[in-house]
């Protein structure tokens, strides 16, 4: 049995129902990310590392991948 996960999406993710964000979930290892109006979806997950460093890149404007990415789900 899988436990659910406890997603979150930013105070940023408009008005309305607030469906135009990503959520994301801390995991033990990994930090996992989906899109808010797509749950059933699927989702992407990144080692907690890899993704601060992809979040420090992205806030510095010098990333253009993601090592490490792994996608759960099928489009």
């Amino acid at each position: 049995m899988t436990t659910p996960h406890n997603w979150r999406k930013s105070s940023y993710s408009g008005s309305g129902d607030g469906n135009n964000c990503v959520e994301i979930a801390n995991l033990p290892t990994r930090v996992a990310i989906r899109d808010s109006k797509a749950p059933s979806r699927g989702m992407i997950s990144f080692p907690r590392g890899t993704f601060s460093g992809f979040i420090s890149n992205l806030n510095a404007g010098t990333s253009r991948s993601i090592e490490g990415l792994y996608v759960d789900g099928s489009p």
